[in-house]
């Protein structure tokens, strides 16, 4: 790219959503801001944005472009800070992801990240969709299940959280709690609405479940973990997410082929950066009453 600060003003815009936004942050006027899009638009021969009245909104090929320039500008911000001898310093933005079910667990772990380093704003990133590291979406991501082997990533064992079979009081005053697995097929089950959900747990409901026992159906763990506490069906939960529902039954105890494992993952490139690294050691330290047993 010709003109980085044409790709850089791009970037915020669409970080910021105005020209007025990008303006402030870039310390330009407003009139600058429009004259880097609209060249950069002419150069590349697409539209990054749609223009509306409230804003600036990124196209598709925005989005591309924007995540590379992320990511780009997020280097140039820790070489600055190398070269000036604040590469030590714990500041700045920290974008955190991870599936929506460790929210619980996260919320307050990031809460006193941010009371332990007050410059670091934190950006919490959750939901089904892989956030990107190698394009700048994310600087730490926490994966479950396999180990992840994304390459030019770096991938540490985090903690495996002990999973069992609960129902909540009141399915269980209707419809009593199975003898055996083989009174399984004679209850309702609150799983994955995906059967190809890799997740341990859910690989062997499939297997012992018939699929027309799973009556309610969610890619949301968190809203899985509701149904089952509302009396929708039996579900795994975390052992400390179901100590959690005062009125829970355990159907079946953990089992270590249903252990959920999860993964701390970094790209190569911001892996040692100050801030990376004091996340990555408090969220292990905080993490050592997750495993519960």
């Amino acid at each position: 790219m010709d003109n980085w600060d044409e790709v850089r003003t791009a970037y915020q815009v669409a970080r910021m959503g105005t020209v007025s936004g990008a303006a402030d942050i870039l310390g330009v006027h407003h009139a600058t801001v429009i004259r880097h899009v609209d060249a950069l638009e002419a150069r590349l021969g697409v539209k990054l944005f749609q223009r509306h009245a409230r804003g600036y909104t990124a196209t598709e090929a925005g989005e591309d472009l924007c995540r590379v320039a992320q990511a780009t500008d997020e280097q140039f911000s820790q070489l600055a800070g190398r070269v000036k001898g604040k590469g030590e310093e714990v500041s700045g933005e920290l974008v955190v992801t991870s599936l929506n079910g460790l929210a619980p667990l996260m919320s307050p772990t990031l809460s006193a990240f941010q009371e332990r380093y007050p410059d670091i704003t934190v950006r919490y990133l959750t939901g089904e969709r892989l956030f990107r590291l190698e394009y700048g979406e994310a600087h730490v991501a926490i994966r479950a299940g396999a180990a992840p082997d994304q390459p030019d990533n770096v991938v540490q064992k985090f903690v495996s959280q002990s999973v069992g079979l609960y129902a909540a009081q009141s399915y269980v005053d209707r419809h009593g709690i199975p003898a055996s697995e083989a009174d399984y097929a004679q209850h309702r089950f609150v799983g994955h609405d995906l059967e190809t959900n890799r997740a341990p747990f859910f690989v062997w409901l499939n297997a012992h479940v018939p699929r027309e026992n799973v009556l309610f159906r969610s890619t949301d763990n968190r809203a899985m973990e509701l149904a089952i506490s509302a009396g929708a069906g039996i579900g795994f939960m975390t052992v400390k997410d179901a100590e959690s529902h005062p009125d829970m039954v355990q159907i079946a105890p953990p089992r270590p082929e249903w252990y959920a494992s999860l993964w701390l993952v970094s790209h190569v490139d911001l892996h040692r950066t100050a801030k990376v690294q004091a996340f990555l050691k408090f969220v292990k330290e905080q993490a050592k009453d997750w495993n519960a047993a």
